[in-house]
């Protein structure tokens, strides 16, 4: 294991092999709880072991006692708690909680599991473990990036004011829309990880990503959109590591990760045999990859910062064809500065089989494509966001009562214990060390130092930040401060 370890290998082994699911009705529950705990432990270990870059033994053992199903099905089903039972509790005028952590947990919870699977589906063997329940992940991929294709021109998530809502629940419903897009991020990397075990999938996942989702035109409308990016004051900014973070202009040509993901995953939907195979290519898919094309050529080198046409690379013939065709059945006007925009160098670089893509798409623009036979295939569909829905259907309400009087209205003393849990849990050390990237000023963003003295939980550069940015983070603050004197 890594030189930080939260949890020794027999520890893991005992975590996972506890891992259930668990109905809606008990999310929130202290056997859920519990459960959640170990989840992160497990979460926070796992990306321990991968930053180190040896031995990862989480996603061993999560395919040895064949639990990837298990947290396939209760990522699902907190995400139906989170549209079927929260809206339900939002809305009841008698539940006004003092503390919300509780209910903060559950909505937390599927951000928890995404995190794990992103991180363990890297390893092919993982996806392979999934069984039939990768259906339903594809599916839960597809919901995610389709909410993020449909709010891109709200240019990612929505800004954290919190002086526009007035009561707790309120904020917690603010946070959960700010985390509903971090969550979508890592469902786009899990997708892509799922298409790079394309030739080991079984055909109805082949036809439910291809024909019942066409994921490649999807992937596409991601490329032209691209929302994690954005302009601020003239400076273009990236979603990295959980915050808004500004490229240097020498930086802008290069991919990022997010990009990366979206064209690996349709380098493995279009070019491999499999999926060529089964897609079947109409005239608008065909228009949709084309346009695709040359709008994000387009936009590529309009957003960058401004240089002598002779310091871009040259285009080569195959590309440029590539663009010419596609003017000429798009209609959109073409010129070369595009293409120079788009294959630098530092591109290709980084995504070398780019090239063969490119081929494709030349090749695509001039031919009819045949479209492929018409077998006889016996689909399977997936089932565990229809069984939840048939089993609960009718019962949000009393689902949400019954949480409100069980589980998310606890004691003084329950709510003591359980931060002595959390905090057992949360250890700074781990935290730290999983951390992304280095800590950032909370008031103007530049790398931090320092930690407010107080709570532990904000982080600036300097002493004026902190005092700029005091009246925001007061009532935070004030509460964990609360909360530690009363452990």
């Amino acid at each position: 294991m890594s030189h930080l370890e939260l949890l020794l290998p027999g520890e893991a082994d005992l975590l996972i092999r506890g891992l259930r699911s668990f109905p809606l009705r008990e999310m929130g529950s202290g056997g859920w709880n519990q459960q959640h705990e170990n989840l992160e432990k497990l979460n926070m270990q796992a990306i321990l072991d991968a930053t180190a870059s040896q031995d990862e033994p989480i996603q061993e053992l999560l395919v040895t006692h064949g639990k990837i199903p298990t947290l396939v099905e209760e990522l699902i089903a907190v995400e139906m708690w989170k549209q079927k039972v929260f809206p339900v509790l939002c809305r009841l005028e008698d539940f006004k909680p003092q503390n919300t952590f509780p209910i903060y947990i559950v909505v937390h919870h599927e951000a928890s599991i995404i995190n794990l699977l992103e991180t363990v589906f890297f390893h092919k063997k993982v996806c392979e473990s999934a069984e039939d329940t990768v259906l339903d992940l594809v599916d839960y991929c597809h919901r995610k990036l389709t909410l993020l294709v449909a709010r891109s021109g709200h240019s990612g998530p929505p800004e954290d004011n919190e002086s526009q809502y007035s009561t707790p629940m309120q904020e917690l419903q603010k946070q959960a829309e700010l985390m509903e897009f971090e969550i979508a991020l890592k469902a786009l990397s899990v997708l892509r990880y799922i298409t790079d075990c394309v030739n080991s999938l079984s055909l109805s996942t082949l036809s439910r990503m291809l024909s019942t989702h066409n994921l490649p035109c999807l992937l596409v409308e991601l490329l032209e959109h691209s929302p994690w990016s954005r302009r601020e004051g003239g400076k273009l900014q990236q979603f990295e590591g959980g915050c808004w973070q500004t490229v240097a202009p020498p930086e802008q040509q290069k991919l990022s990760k997010l990009d990366g993901q979206v064209w690996i995953a349709l380098y493995n939907l279009l070019l491999s045999p499999e999926a060529r195979a089964r897609y079947c290519l109409t005239s608008f898919a065909k228009g949709q990859l084309l346009k695709t094309l040359s709008l994000r050529c387009h936009n590529s080198y309009w957003d960058m910062s401004p240089q002598a046409p002779s310091a871009q690379p040259s285009p080569s013939p195959l590309c440029s064809l590539t663009l010419w065709s596609a003017s000429l059945h798009t209609g959109l006007p073409w010129t070369p500065l595009q293409l120079r925009a788009f294959l630098t160098d530092t591109l290709l670089d980084q995504l070398p089989n780019l090239a063969d893509l490119q081929g494709f798409l030349a090749h695509l623009a001039l031919a009819e494509p045949q479209p492929p036979k018409k077998d006889l295939v016996l689909e399977q569909i997936p089932e565990i966001w229809e069984r939840l829905e048939q089993e609960n259907r009718g019962k949000w309400q009393a689902i949400a009562k019954h949480q409100l009087r069980h589980v998310f209205s606890p004691s003084e003393q329950d709510l003591r214990l359980q931060a002595r849990r959390w905090a057992e849990t949360y250890r700074l050390d781990v935290l730290e060390a999983v951390a992304p990237e280095r800590p950032r000023c909370a008031y103007c963003s530049t790398e931090a130092s320092k930690r407010c003295s107080r709570c532990q939980n904000e982080w600036y550069c300097c002493r004026e930040c902190q005092v700029k940015h005091w009246e925001k983070h007061r009532k935070a603050c004030v509460r964990t401060a609360q909360g530690d004197r009363a452990k």
